[in-house]
């Protein structure tokens, strides 16, 4: 890639990543089945549904000379003159780390079609197991593979595999490999007692093992080159974090109606208001302070994913909605902009109407997100 040289001077820290509801779990969210499948190979754009598609690089937005330049809602960050140490819970605290992700090992046949074949799944991510739910095409391969990172749904409640039921089943009647990661702390994964106080910012590592072990196993017959991520809602997060914690881990990324990329939003928005999220935040405002006191925000910069955008190496495509009253628009808008006056090859796709969850844009937005995957993973 043309900009990979440029990792080695890049400056060390980062992003963490806090929820975005995932629409409640996406309520309504219809089953991967074979009518779903069906639909998604014969749905169209909606006409006005969308920008155009762009040549690579490019914005994708009904106002794009709007997108070309940043503005100051991209909140650039200042440099520090020097590097210090960062602090544990923070991005920079995993550029220097070796991931460990393998023994990806296949169980119960959840559902069979004839496009694919679901898996109940688990694999290493580091010392944890974690849980998922992967889809395999019918064939022989190897196939291209996506793996998922799901949006906020309550752990309590949380059951493997949940949150993108539909984009998992409309991948693999594509041919993708699409391999849902549950995190650790959900469904039947290990748990971890730190995640909340890091603000989730491991969910990363277990997308980046998931990657690894994906490329390591004998058991699914995957094309290690052919790898893509797609995150939603908070997933969005956890895939900026992932591409910056792992430069040249993937092909390309797609993030929809993603979280801020400035984690003090995020943490503004859904925990130090919540009153069933008191003692979090008291637990964040003892170790690090809240945003907007004093003192706190080294601390801010270093946990915000866009404060190190520059470590993107790979092609990324936002998909937003217009009508979004989860993630607010104006999020993706600035991430868009903070991402290209990075130089990062980033697109966002944006569907007027459309509310967080995705419904009748659904199918013609993953035709765009499956086209983005498919130039960017062609050999």
């Amino acid at each position: 890639m043309l900009r990979a040289t440029r990792l080695v001077l890049t400056a060390l820290v980062a992003t963490a990543l806090t929820a975005c509801t995932d629409g409640a779990a996406q309520p309504g969210e219809p089953a991967a089945q074979s009518s779903a499948v069906a639909e998604s190979q014969a749905s169209t754009s909606p006409s006005g549904a969308s920008s155009e598609e762009p040549i690579d690089g490019a914005a994708d937005e009904s106002t794009p000379a709007e997108e070309a330049t940043p503005t100051d809602d991209v909140s650039p960050v200042e440099e520090p003159s020097a590097t210090p140490k960062p602090f544990p819970v923070s991005l920079p605290a995993y550029f220097d780390r070796s991931f460990s992700g393998g023994g990806l090992r296949l169980g119960a046949v959840r559902e069979r079609t004839a496009a694919y074949t679901s898996y109940a799944a688990s694999y290493r991510s580091g010392d944890l197991r974690i849980t998922g739910v992967l889809n395999v095409p019918t064939g022989r391969g190897p196939f291209p593979a996506v793996v998922l990172a799901h949006g906020y749904i309550d752990p309590a409640i949380y059951v493997t595999g949940q949150g993108m039921t539909r984009e998992r089943g409309v991948l693999a009647s594509r041919g993708y490999v699409a391999f849902h990661v549950d995190y650790r702390g959900h469904a039947g994964s290990d748990s971890d007692p730190a995640t909340a106080r890091r603000l989730r910012t491991d969910y990363a590592v277990d997308v980046i093992n998931a990657v690894q072990a994906l490329r390591k196993t004998r058991a699914v017959p995957v094309d290690d080159d052919r790898i893509a991520l797609m995150g939603r809602s908070m997933g969005g997060g956890v895939v900026y974090k992932a591409l910056e914690m792992s430069p040249g881990l993937v092909g390309g990324a797609a993030v929809w109606a993603p979280v801020s990329s400035l984690e003090a939003d995020n943490f503004n928005r859904w925990i130090r208001n919540d009153p069933s999220r008191d003692g979090l935040a008291a637990e964040i405002e003892r170790r690090y302070g809240l945003p907007g006191q004093p003192g706190s925000r080294r601390f801010w910069r270093e946990i915000s994913a866009r404060t190190y955008f520059d470590r993107i190496t790979e092609p990324l495509l936002i998909v937003q909605g217009g009508s979004d009253d989860t993630c607010p628009p104006r999020w993706a808008r600035a991430t868009h902009r903070a991402l290209l006056a990075a130089g990062v090859e980033a697109r966002l796709a944006w569907y007027d109407n459309e509310e967080h969850a995705f419904g009748p844009q659904f199918f013609a937005a993953m035709d765009r997100t499956i086209g983005f995957f498919d130039r960017q993973l062609a050999g």
